[in-house]
């Protein structure tokens, strides 16, 4: 049992109590007293509010549910009449004008990859951080965007004739991207600098300049022997690295031993979807990770290679500029942190005896910690702009929005700061914020600085929202649905009409494919063709990978071309994805569908129950390793439980598959030492209770979401452990 201290209507849990008073306000001009005190004001003032809006919800639903009981086969129009009598749809502005003030270059007015990483991982968190640069020919040699077969087999040690492919791969990149009058980067054997330009001298003794004289940006060592040259494109940086030590290097004719890309600028620091936090030791621990970043201190000591080495956060980086001035670039990707969203509460504080909501909870206290930026506190500085940026995940609708700006408003007020200091990304992932994301971008239209679309949750609550309407199609063919091809353009056109190019990030989602590079490669250069700014990857060598894209294409210009688009979408949006009624499933296909399912939720729950793991790769049913955390688990457990409603498969038939999946899931994760099997005994394997639960009960949980019952079996497993 957590011990709490008494602080007026509060209840805080001693350690988190202790951390805050201790650790965070220190330096921040706060005082604890009126800390705690502006906090049960706001917790007193806005709990009522959240609860209201939660409840808001669950009427819909109810309302929704009965429609489609009562109609059967959906009409567009009396469809989205019924909406707009319920208030789901509501009327949208005229105009909205973007007004956030200042904001970072890397969100404003620089494309590029974004990473989310669980917080309460120091060493992921620490990497993420210092992938806003990445080794490209590591990036090439390590994963399969240059073939694994044959020859060019990795192998137990280097293979020349692999590093060779690498070799003429990136410098083939560089003479599209800066490329050389007469000659080609492969035919170089010097670079130098002379009168602020990056010349070339190749092996016929020709001095070559730079097609375009303007994309090289500076120069790190002697300009007559550099050791690294620095290039401009697509408002992206590279350097050329040159060492002619090094292993690389002294094979190769101008000794560049590798071209170093600039990559994730930006990553999401997430209390939330990739995080398993469910008491207050959770989410101390999450505060502390946070507080480290914020400070520049984060560091771990972890054994590579059989030497004991430190991670911390990398360093600015620093040029000779073209016109010998000093040149300073962030060394670091800018942070945001992803806030819990309004559903859940966190008995680490109680309001009257009762668990506060954990959102409110989040803004408050990542708030207060990054006063520590905003402060010029740490070591490292996040935010150029002196802004916090939180991403705010799982908003329905306007209404919650304009809740979350009227609660950034009270945080802003309690800690002293700036109005507008907290800005907002605002995930387009629920179908009532996609129907009404003009509205929603208004309500914030001073703090918003992000949108993006999320498949994942956004299908999972698809399906939890039409729940009675049919049964839907198989899962991999929701994917091509025209309401999935609405929903992902109107969220790039409305944000492009509410002025937010130049101004903020236009997201688009998840590549859950970490080994699968060249597929990623193949498929996301989609992402900044279709107008984002910024798409999520998963992991830093993705992030390198990912960069070339935005060498290839020119985003802003791109949403210049977008800008006048007239698209609504709404109702392709608003159909439904059900399976045809054509369509007969046979009893292999229906076999193949359940197994995939729920091999998946056991694979992911197993892991998140018994282990903490918020978010990981997780092997799928042919072996695959797939990145999962709550919103593919939102995807499948309800999918599930549509079928179970219309019949498509049994309670029977799906205990089944849980109790053979099983097997398969003990079986993927044997060669993992801490890993806690769920067989022999099923009835007090929690995990595997959980991930029942989530099946059968998922018609009852609000808007589909799996944090309910994992949060209740999470603390389960604590309380045996």
């Amino acid at each position: 049992m957590q011990g709490y201290t008494e602080q007026g209507r509060l209840n805080i849990a001693s350690t988190l109590h202790t951390f805050i008073n201790e650790k965070v306000l220190p330096g921040t001009g706060v005082q604890p007293a009126a800390f705690w005190q502006g906090f049960e004001s706001l917790l007193a003032d806005l709990t009522p509010v959240n609860q209201a809006l939660l409840d808001k919800r669950d009427a819909l639903q109810e309302k929704i549910d009965a429609y489609h009981k009562e109609q059967g086969a959906l009409d567009q129009e009396s469809y989205q009449a019924f909406l707009r009598d319920i208030g789901y749809l509501v009327p949208q502005p005229d105009s909205v004008s973007l007004n956030a003030g200042p904001v970072d270059a890397e969100i404003a007015t620089m494309a590029g990859p974004q990473l989310v990483v669980p917080i309460n991982n120091a060493r992921y968190a620490l990497n993420a951080a210092n992938a806003r640069w990445g080794s490209l020919y590591d990036a090439f040699y390590g994963t399969d965007v240059i073939s694994q077969q044959g020859e060019l087999a990795p192998g137990s040690s280097y293979n020349k004739t692999r590093g060779d492919a690498v070799v003429a791969k990136a410098k083939a990149w560089l003479d599209d991207v800066v490329p050389l009058s007469g000659c080609s980067h492969s035919d170089v054997t010097q670079y130098i600098v002379q009168d602020g330009q990056c010349l070339a001298r190749t092996s016929d003794s020709q001095t070559r300049q730079l097609a375009n004289p303007a994309c090289f940006a500076g120069y790190q060592g002697d300009a007559s022997a550099p050791s690294a040259l620095l290039f401009k494109h697509n408002g992206l940086h590279f350097e050329i690295q040159l060492d002619r030590q090094a292993a690389v290097g002294k094979s190769d004719p101008a000794g560049v031993k590798d071209i170093l890309m600039e990559a994730a600028l930006t990553t999401i620091m997430d209390c939330e979807d990739s995080v398993a936090a469910v008491d207050a030791e959770d989410k101390t621990l999450v505060y502390q990770n946070w507080l480290g970043l914020m400070q520049g201190n984060l560091q771990i000591t972890m054994t590579k290679n059989g030497a004991e080495i430190t991670r911390q956060m990398n360093p600015d980086r620093e040029y000779t500029d073209t016109d010998g001035s000093k040149l300073t670039l962030p060394g670091r990707s800018m942070m945001f942190v992803r806030n819990v969203g309004h559903l859940m509460q966190n008995d680490a504080i109680l309001l009257d005896g009762e668990p506060v909501f954990e959102g409110l909870m989040d803004a408050m206290i990542t708030s207060a910690i990054a006063i520590h930026d905003l402060k010029n506190n740490g070591r490292f500085k996040n935010s150029r702009a002196n802004n916090v940026y939180i991403v705010k995940p799982k908003m329905h609708g306007p209404e919650e929005v304009a809740f979350a700006n009227t609660l950034f408003g009270r945080v802003e007020n309690i800690l002293g700061m700036p109005a507008n200091t907290l800005k907002m990304g605002v995930m387009d992932e629920e179908r009532r914020t996609s129907v009404n994301l003009k509205a929603c971008i208004s309500e914030a239209r001073e703090r918003v600085v992000f949108i993006n679309t999320g498949f994942l949750d956004r299908t999972g609550d698809e399906i939890h929202t039409s729940m009675l309407a049919g049964a839907f199609a198989r899962k991999a063919a929701l994917k091509t649905e025209p309401w999935i091809v609405a929903y992902e353009k109107a969220n790039v056109v409305t944000g492009l009409e509410c002025g937010l190019s130049g101004k903020a990030q236009i997201g688009k989602g998840m590549w859950p494919i970490p080994d699968q590079m060249q597929a990623m490669m193949d498929a996301k250069v989609d992402h900044p063709k279709a107008g984002a700014n910024t798409a999520w990857v998963p992991s830093p060598t993705a992030a390198t990978l990912h960069a070339l894209h935005y060498h290839q294409v020119d985003v802003f210009s791109v949403q210049q071309e977008l800008e006048n688009t007239d698209f609504n979408g709404l109702t392709d949006i608003l159909t439904v994805p059900l399976m045809a009624p054509d369509v007969q499933l046979s009893d292999e296909e229906i076999k193949q569908e359940l197994d995939n399912n729920v091999q998946g939720i056991l694979g992911y729950v197993v892991r998140w129950v018994h282990m903490g793991i918020g978010c990981s790769k997780v092997p799928d049913i042919n072996g695959v390793g797939l990145m999962e955390d709550r919103a593919t688990l939102r995807i499948s457990a309800q999918h599930i439980a549509n079928w179970l409603v219309h019949g498509i498969v049994s309670r029977q038939q799906v205990e089944e598959t849980l109790a053979r999946m099983a097997k398969l899931v003990d079986e993927q994760n044997a060669g993992d030492a801490e890993y806690i099997p769920m067989l022999p005994d099923l009835d007090n394997a929690i995990g595997f209770q959980a991930a029942s639960e989530l099946i059968f009960e998922g018609t009852r949980q609000p808007n589909g979401y799996t944090e309910p019952l994992l949060h209740a079996r999470r603390k389960q497993m604590k309380a045996r452990a």
